[in-house]
Formats: C-alpha cells, structure tokens, sequence
C-alpha cells in the first residue's frame, strides 16, 4: 500500500476517533457544568458558543434554506436536536452519573437501525431486534441497580431522561439522513446552533440572575470546549469520516462512547459502578456487538429459532 493510499484510509479513521473522543468527554464535562448552572444556562452557553463559533464563516460554509416541506424537517431536526436532546440530557445529569449516561448512549445505534428499518424501509435482521431487546433489558437492569449517591441522586429518573435523549438523537440522525441530500453539514449545523440558542434564551435570564458561579473562569472554559470543540468540532470531524468510510464502519466507531465517558467519568469525576452496574454494562455492550456482528450468524442452527425460521421460509 502507498503513502497516499495509506493516508486516505489512516485520516478518516484518525477524523472520527476526534469525534468519539470528544463526545465521550461531553459527559463527564456537562456533568461538571450542571452541578454549578442551571441546565437552561448551560445549554444556552454551549449553544450560544458554537454559534459565535461558525458564525464567521457561515456565509462561506452554509447554504440558503428552501422553501416547501424541508423548512418542517429543518424545524422538526432542530426541535430534537440541540433542544430536546440538550434539554433532556443536561437535566438527566442532574440525577446520574456521566458514567451511567454515557453507558446509556450504547443504545442510540440500534435506535436509528430500527427507525430507518421503520421510515426507511431498511432491513433490520433478526441479530438487530434482539440485540435492541438484549441491549434495552441492560439499560433497565443499570437503571435498577443503582442507589442514590453524590454523583448519582436519583439514578432511575436520571437515565430515564437519558434514555429518552438518545431518542431524540436517534430521530434527528433519520431526519438528517433524509435532508443531507439537499443541505451539506454546515447548513444543518448552522439551522440547529440558531434553534439552540433561541430554544434556550431563558437560560440568558439564569445566567444574568445567579452569575457563573464562584468559579468563573472554569465554567467559561468547559463551556468554550462543550461549544466550540464539542458541538462543532466533532460534528466536523466525524463527517469528515463518514465522506470517506463506509457507513457501516463510519457508525461503528459510536460505540466506543460509553467506554470513554466511562473512563473520563471515573478519571475526572471519581465516578464508580457496582458489581450489578459492571453486569448491566457488559449487558449492554453485548446487546450492541449483537445487532452490529449478529448477522454474520447462522440464526437456523439455533435450535429454538429453527422451526420459526422454516415456517418463514
């Protein structure tokens, strides 16, 4: 293989471990956030520095919004996200840990295979549905096992919102599915950091009311990396990926997030799992293995699922 050969397949792969990186870290950085802010204060500063960010090159990099059933599409891929997916979370990481959120995350692959099998007409395999259901029952046992802590107050309600989140994420990835054939990713950035800073303006009123707290300087930096590394820089980088990777591949990298929000959690936070949490995660991670390697597996050699399948067939 050649250098430049070499290059095309290395800065891809390089372009979205950036992206996994920086999204994993998200949690263990927004967890810090909302222990000293308001959520609506957060969400407004992180949206209102990506904003700050792009707008310098905007007129360069997006292009003009159409007329017709795409401005519903654009609004509904706003609603869900930055809104409803930051608002969701953000208040979601006022009761878990960062740790248990980004464990949570796992399920937004199989969320968007099951969509895009629904609206998309995509095939999803027998391995996709059980590794959603085996996947779901993990998120249900970490939800269960865990107690009350300082870095956890109400783990059961927290992961909920977190699993109500990654829904939201899972529906604005299908909608962007359908309107990146007409808009490029800046545009979408652009329509999405424009609703966030509009959805959140009451958190300019927090802000303004109660300050940054007895840390300012750390709050503006975290803020800076959550608005301009963060909701910018990964969405860059793992588009870069995805021009160039298949797909398949590209969205596999996602599954390294709760891993690196786990560690980043426990590293920068403290944050631990008990015994029952540990099982729940590897219930989790097996549940995504499943759906992304399972159709690689004989389903009729499987005694159970043998005469099922033949009375399909």
């Amino acid at each position: 293989m050649d250098s430049n050969q070499s290059n095309k397949t290395i800065i891809p792969v390089i372009a979205i471990l950036g992206a996994v990186l920086l999204w994993g870290s998200a949690f263990a950085a927004m967890k810090h956030m909302v222990e000293t802010l308001n959520p609506w204060a957060v969400m407004w500063l992180r949206t209102g520095i990506a904003t700050l960010a792009l707008t310098p090159f905007t007129s360069r990099l997006a292009g003009p919004v159409k007329n017709g059933k795409d401005k519903l599409a654009l609004a509904l891929m706003a609603l869900f996200m930055p809104c409803l997916y930051f608002l969701f979370e953000s208040y979601a990481l006022t009761f878990t840990s960062a740790t248990q959120a980004g464990l949570i995350s796992a399920s937004l692959p199989m969320m968007v295979a099951v969509g895009a099998g629904i609206f998309f007409k995509e095939k999803t395999t027998i391995a996709g549905w059980c590794g959603l259901a085996l996947s779901m029952t993990g998120v249900a046992a970490l939800t269960l096992s865990g107690n009350p802590s300082g870095n956890a107050a109400n783990p059961a309600l927290g992961n909920l919102l977190e699993l109500v989140a990654m829904a939201c994420a899972a529906g604005y990835m299908l909608l962007v599915k359908r309107l990146s054939a007409n808009y490029g990713p800046w545009t979408l950035t652009a329509v999405q950091n424009a609703a966030g800073c509009l959805f959140f303006l009451p958190g300019l009123y927090l802000l303004l009311r109660d300050g940054l707290g007895t840390d300012p300087l750390s709050v503006l930096v975290v803020a800076g990396y959550l608005g301009a590394f963060v909701t910018l820089g990964a969405f860059g980088l793992y588009n870069v990926g995805m021009s160039r990777l298949p797909a398949g591949k590209a969205s596999a990298f996602i599954n390294l997030v709760p891993a690196i929000a786990a560690f980043f959690g426990w590293f920068l936070l403290g944050e631990t799992l008990n015994s029952l949490q540990l099982l729940a995660s590897l219930i989790i991670f097996a549940g995504v293995g499943l759906a992304q390697y399972g159709g690689n597996l004989s389903w009729d050699k499987i005694p159970f699922l043998r005469p099922a399948l033949n009375q399909k067939n």
